[in-house]
């Protein structure tokens, strides 16, 4: 099944954003955890977050939708061992993070997933996880899921975690070291890449109650004996979601509104406005939400590595720039729901676009992209990031649309509604 996008004469759009869905795996682990009923607003309902809330109900706690609102009812960290492997879908969050969960209780917990997630690695995470007296193991002793853990209880005590592969395995460790026997300190190891996304996690942790104390992003400790508090907990909306708009508004000339998007927030993917910015267009804050004003583009050189879920939307914006623009500090998105450096590069290139795979990065040269059909890779990020090369080019069609599901649902209808056909 191919989607055919069409050009549109001028865009001018309102939106409101989906939740975060950072925060919202975050908040569902920190809800799950605490004793008591919280309430979270605008949380993302997407395939990943499904993936972490099932796994949360398989271990006992008791999780209701509703219209606007989800209540969780946490186990307080007494957790039930399922009767079946958690599948978790090609969600890495969620592997990553209920790896480290599933230790706080007491049996035989297997983790698995799709094709693709039992490719990715893990086996930082279980070594640092060892390290606190968590028996967990890949079980094919290859470093990837599926992850079997004999858990215990957490002992506590002195880690070091690699921070060059993810920094999920950093944030994995913090969310359950409350109920370590013993302080939990962290040591990273290397450059920590994609550092914000452990800063949403303290965030989101801190808001729960859990004190914690760190030294930049290179030592973490967090005192025993903590539990989480539930609380009724708005989710902010989705930065690596609003790239999109913003980068459909940057390369069409047009403008676009996001209501609720915060430009403070702690979410790496905010420094998209920014870029582009630096890029050529203009962005103001008002009472009515963030505005983006398209105008022509020019290229830049820049370090993604606080935002690489944002390469595949940048590349596509350098693709209609004048000039090279080079991508470096990425080398870890060979990791993600594809080899997106390779899957960026092969769909650009299609594009007729001149393109150059680096150690860790993309250079672009901007052109006259033409229309082609865009392979997805089953990754959500390369099809909504080339959707927005058919806003400007003819005969832009995506394969595979629906893999827009993993993490927004919605995403076609909030794109159709950006503006009239040319």
């Amino acid at each position: 099944m191919h989607k055919e996008i069409f050009p549109i004469a001028h865009l001018d759009a309102v939106l409101t954003l989906p939740g975060s869905k950072s925060f919202s795996h975050r908040s569902l682990i920190a809800a799950g955890l605490a004793e008591g009923t919280s309430a979270l607003t605008n949380l993302l309902r997407a395939e990943d977050t499904l993936f972490t809330a099932r796994a949360l109900q398989n271990m006992g706690c008791t999780i209701t939708w509703g219209e606007d609102i989800c209540q969780v009812e946490g186990r307080g960290g007494e957790l039930k061992v399922p009767d079946a492997p958690l599948y978790l879908g090609d969600s890495g969050t969620s592997m990553r993070f209920l790896s480290a969960v599933a230790a706080l209780g007491q049996g035989r917990y297997v983790l698995t997933g799709s094709a693709r997630l039992c490719q990715r690695p893990i086996q930082d995470l279980l070594d640092a996880l060892a390290q606190l007296g968590v028996a967990a193991t890949s079980e094919h002793h290859n470093g990837c899921p599926p992850v079997i853990v004999q858990a215990r209880g957490l002992a506590g005590g002195h880690t070091r975690v690699s921070g060059i592969v993810s920094s999920q395995f950093i944030s994995a460790i913090l969310l359950i070291s409350p109920f370590a026997t013993r302080d939990v300190e962290i040591e990273v190891v290397g450059e920590l890449v994609s550092q914000p996304y452990v800063d949403i996690t303290l965030s989101v942790m801190q808001d729960f109650g859990i004190a914690y104390y760190r030294e930049g992003y290179r030592y973490f400790s967090v005192p025993a004996g903590q539990r989480y508090q539930a609380q009724d907990y708005e989710v902010e909306g989705d930065a690596s979601s609003a790239s999109y708009f913003l980068g459909a508004a940057a390369l069409t000339g047009g403008r676009v509104t996001l209501t609720n998007l915060n430009p403070q927030s702690c979410q790496g993917d905010i420094g998209f406005i920014k870029v582009l910015e630096q890029m050529g267009c203009r962005v103001e804050s008002s009472p009515a939400g963030v505005i983006l004003q398209g105008r022509p583009l020019h290229a830049t050189r820049i370090n993604m590595a606080h935002m690489p879920d944002l390469v595949p939307t940048l590349a596509v914006v350098a693709a209609y720039a004048r000039g090279e623009t080079s991508i470096t500090g990425v080398p870890h998105l060979r990791h993600k729901e594809s080899d997106r450096l390779q899957a960026v590069a092969t769909e650009l290139a299609k594009l007729g676009i001149s393109v150059q795979e680096t150690i860790d990065g993309l250079i672009v040269q901007g052109g006259q992209p033409r229309g082609t059909v865009i392979d997805t890779y089953n990754d959500h990020r390369i099809a909504m990031s080339f959707a927005l090369a058919g806003l400007k080019t003819p005969g832009v069609s995506i394969a595979n649309p629906g893999c827009v599901a993993k993490s927004f649902p919605e995403f076609w209808k909030y794109f159709e509604s950006l503006g009239r056909r040319a």
